[in-house]
């Protein structure tokens, strides 16, 4: 792992850490410590991004006005996948530097059709 590849890994579990920590302190996982919830909950911020996206609702977001809502939901999604890492020890950084490096070596469209 090259210097630039260890910092991405660290500032990626940097996220996961913070989003966790947060999590824990707004009581996220005292009342439903459930990780098919918690997947629900992603699922639902995908969801989200999607019924806005499909139907040209884009506008800046409620909460974050420099971004528009579609933007935001997708921070959201990773938001709640960084907290669910954080909860089962996930070294999300590496993983996901590991797969990336993976699908360089994979063929067009992964040899599917679409």
């Amino acid at each position: 792992m090259d210097t630039k590849q260890h910092a991405a890994v660290l500032s990626i579990q940097d996220l996961v850490e913070a989003a966790h920590r947060n999590a824990l302190e707004k009581g996220f996982w005292t009342v439903n410590k459930d990780v098919g919830n918690k997947v629900a909950l992603i699922h639902s911020e995908l969801s989200e991004f999607f019924e806005a996206y499909r139907r040209d609702i884009i506008k800046p977001d409620e909460h974050c006005p420099k971004f528009t809502n579609i933007t935001i939901e997708l921070a959201d999604v990773l938001i709640r996948v960084f907290d669910l890492a954080g909860a089962m020890d996930i070294p999300l950084g590496e993983a996901v530097l590991a797969k990336m490096e993976y699908n360089q070596s994979r063929p067009y469209l992964h040899g599917k059709k679409f």
